[in-house]
Parts: structure tokens; sequence; C-alpha cells
């Protein structure tokens, strides 16, 4: 009797210790270990598998994440690429013998004091932004400071090149880059990525790269101010790309080339250019995509702008119905439907993370209002949306497949380029995705609630179907800048196509 009372009480406290595990998976095994064996059970059995959000969401989204059936094999990409110098924008201004001030925008940059009221403007809301310097000497000064600072890094820069470079790292894929390409570019590219004799240029086009920083350990601050998230600030004279120089050199490249997805970016640009210019290059972009042969995808990724004539002019003026799919930012998304006049509109600006649900009847909205449905001639019917601590992928149904691993694969890509790591380390990442939220505002949407077993949520709406995922958010980013591009590259390299399109 003794001895089965002595089994029975072992058997009891094993159960107790059991239940406390499923209750608070999060409780810190060294925890559970020293209860188990303050009990005289023995050793522990070892947890089964991750027990964090982040490592249950990571070896979620690693079993979600498989190739398509049908794989790219080429793909072009044009038309904006530069060299990026990556440096403390607190540091460099500091350098440049400025002091904080009172921030404010500025949607042209004339001078230092420009740049440094628009950095402070961006720096104190952690956001990301990109500007046109329009004095040619002055940023021609600055970027020199900025190259020979200690500590100065030169990278692979445009989101052409950058989305070109992520795509090139996959060595059964052959990629053509068209835009100009001067000596330390050419240097820094990958050699699996072609670029055409006309492409090269003998002098390189530089854009600064301010970084901040938000994490713990490398918090910065300049004077009271300091940045909530670390982000990036990015500004430029750059005349070859704003004039979008080697669009023709793009299009007369593809015939040749024969990919199978074509890669556009670098309208925004042309803020720095004329309104008449800026009309120009828009008509011959829409003749130029509408020359490449159907049944090849045309995916266009948007940048930072402040010009809303210009980006009214991207959405009516033919290039949203030209092309396949879209890839861009909150503030992007939330600027294209200030200047078209969309739902949620009359919002000035994000309140911190942006509402799933307004972000979901934006990109419906878009998707409805100028993507391909029985009574429009468009070929628009994709958007992959991104933000720090999620992402969703918005589909027309019956033209793509494989988003589900479309979607985990660039949020898993954000994780791991930002923390400069080959997989997901969830020591150093933060699930920091709102917990629910509702899928609409502008009709019943559905409550979500966030289970990290099953990272990928789908729902559908009108023929149209969404996917959203969140991020692992790097908590010491190591790099900001070119997150959105490979983000994208990440998301279509792993997106199919139907065969039909």
């Amino acid at each position: 009797m003794a001895l089965w009372r002595g089994s029975a009480y072992a058997g009891f406290l094993a159960l107790a210790v059991g239940c406390v595990f499923l209750l608070e998976p999060e409780l810190p095994g060294s925890a559970l270990r020293s209860l188990w064996s303050s009990l005289c059970l023995g050793p522990a059995p070892a947890p089964p598998g991750p027990v964090s959000p982040e490592g249950r969401l990571a070896a979620a989204w690693d079993a979600l994440i498989v190739r398509p059936v049908r794989r790219w094999r080429r793909v072009a990409v044009g038309v904006n690429a530069c060299v990026d110098v990556v440096l403390s924008g607190v540091k460099l201004l500091q350098a440049l013998g400025l002091s904080p001030g009172n921030g404010k925008d500025h949607s042209i940059l004339h001078s230092r004091n420009d740049l440094e009221e628009a950095f402070i403007h961006f720096m104190g809301k952690g956001a990301a932004a990109e500007r046109f310097f329009s004095d040619k000497e002055t940023f021609h000064d600055i970027a020199q400071v900025a190259s020979e600072f200690p500590g100065a890094q030169h990278y692979v820069g445009g989101n052409a090149a950058l989305i070109g470079q992520k795509f090139a790292a996959n060595s059964d894929l052959k990629v053509l880059l068209c835009g100009p390409v001067g000596p330390k570019l050419h240097e820094l590219l990958d050699d699996n990525v072609f670029v055409p004799p006309e492409s090269l240029q003998e002098v390189d086009e530089f854009h600064l790269i301010l970084e901040y920083q938000a994490g713990k350990e490398m918090r910065e601050e300049w004077g009271q101010l300091k940045a909530p998230h670390a982000n990036r600030f990015i500004f430029s004279h750059d005349l070859s790309n704003g004039a979008m120089n080697m669009l023709e050199v793009f299009v007369s490249s593809l015939e040749e080339f024969q990919p199978d997805l074509v890669v556009l970016s670098g309208l925004h640009m042309m803020e720095g250019q004329s309104k008449e210019l800026q009309r120009k290059r828009l008509l011959e972009v829409v003749t130029s995509i509408s020359d490449i042969p159907t049944g090849i995808p045309v995916h266009l990724e948007l940048a930072s702008m402040t010009n809303r004539e210009l980006m009214s002019s991207i959405v009516h003026q033919q290039v949203f119905p030209a092309v396949t799919s879209l890839g861009l930012n909150e503030q992007e998304l939330l600027f294209l439907t200030q200047s078209a006049s969309g739902p949620h509109s009359s919002l000035s600006s994000w309140n911190g993370v942006p509402d799933v649900g307004m972000v979901s009847d934006i990109l419906f909205w878009i998707l409805k209002e100028h993507g391909r449905s029985k009574s429009r001639a468009s070929d628009l019917t994709r958007i992959h949306f991104h933000t720090l601590v999620y992402h969703i992928l918005a589909t027309v149904d019956g033209h793509w497949a494989n988003q589900l691993a479309a979607v985990a694969a660039g949020a898993r890509v954000a994780g791991t380029q930002a923390c400069a790591t080959e997989t997901i380390d969830t020591s150093r990442v933060s699930l920091r995705a709102p917990q629910e939220f509702m899928t609409s505002h502008s009709e019943a949407g559905s409550r979500i609630v966030l289970n990290p077993n099953k990272p990928v949520v789908e729902w559908h709406r009108e023929g149209i179907s969404f996917h959203f995922t969140p991020v692992l958010v790097c908590k010491d980013p190591i790099r900001t800048v070119g997150l959105g591009d490979a983000i994208s590259a990440e998301g279509l390299f792993y997106s199919e196509v139907h065969p039909h399109y």
C-alpha cells in the first residue's frame, strides 16, 4: 500500500508540473527544472519544442514556407540604382556643425538647415523618409563629409539594385539590372547580377542614409530628442535616377533577356523634376510597360513620396492598371489614399501601429477601383503591404498561388536581415503585432485573435483574399536600409502566378 501511495504521489506531482508547463508556457525552463528536481523526481523532461511566442511563430513559419511549383527563372529589375552611404544621422549633423532645434518637414531640402529640421521631424517619430536635396554644391559637400566619416559604410542602393541583389542570392535565378551603375556600385553588386553595357556610367550616384537607433543598448539621443523606433532618413541630389534615364535601356534589354518577371521602381525619384517632365515620363513608363509581352508579371515597388499630384498621376494615369503587383509600406499606403481620396484619407498620420482594419480597407479599395475585374482592363491583382510589426498580402482570387508562404517568407526576412542573422534568433526579436484586430472598419469585419502557432491569418472580401502575418521585430537592428526591398523580393520569390495570367 505504501509503495502504491508513493507511486500515486509521484504521478500526481508529475501531472501538476505538467499542468504548470501547459498553463505557463513562458515560464523559464530553469524554473521548471528546479521545481522538478526539488521534488526528487529525477531529471526533468525536455520541453516539446520552442515555448516562447517568438519561437513558436518562427517554427510555424519554417513549416509553412515552401517553394512554389512554378518558379521564376529570369528576373529583370530597373531602373533606380546608386551607392548608399550609411552612417549615424546624429553624428553626421554634429560633424556638419548643426545643433538640434525644432523639427519641420520639408518636401524638398534646399539647405543644411532644411536637412536638420526634416531629420529631427522624422527621428522624433521614428519614421522613415526620403527627400531630394536641390542644391548640388551643398549636397556634394555634405556627401564628401559623410563618405569620409569614420564608420561610414558603402552599400548597394536604390530599390531596383537592392531587389536585384536580393534575387541574385538565389543561384538558380538569372538577374538583369538596368540603372545608372557607376564603378563603385558595379564593384558592390553580386556576380550573379548582369548589367547591360549601356547602363554603365563613369560616376556613381550617392544617396546618404542617416540612421537612428532605438534599441536599449544603442538608443541615440540628440539634445532632448530620442527615436521611438530605429529607422532612417534618406536624401540625395540624384538627377540620373530622377529623370529615369535608364528606362529606355531597361525596356530594350528585355527582348534579349526574356524575363518571366519584371520589377520596376524609381518613380518616386521624379519628385525633383518639373511637372511637365513628370507627365512626359509617366506616359513613357506606361507605354514601355505596355510593350512587355502579355503573361509576364510586372511588379511596381513604391517608395517615400511627398508630391500628391505625382502620386495621384501614378494611380490614375494608367500606371496602376498597367502593373501586376505593388509593394509599399504604411507611409506610402496612407499617402496614396490621401492623394487619390480613398478610404480613411482624412487620417493625417498613423497613430502608432497602423490599424489592420484600416489598412485592409485601403488595400481592398485599390484592388476594387484599379485592379483586374470582369468590367476593367487592368493587370493589377496583387499588393504586398509591409509595416514594422506585420505584413498583408492582398490578391484578386484566381491569379496567384503560394501566397501563404510568400507573406511568411517576407516577414521572416525582415527579422533576419534587420538582425543580420541567417535564421531567426528568438532571443533578439520580439512579437509586437496587435494580439487582436478587426479585418475592416468600412464594413462588418471579423475579429481576429493572434495565435503564434498559426501565424498566417486569411480572410476574404468580394473576390479578394488577404493573408496577414506578424513580424518578429529585431530588438537592436544592425541595419534598417533596404528592408522593404528585401521583403518585396522575398515575397515575390515565393509567389507563383497562374499560367493563364
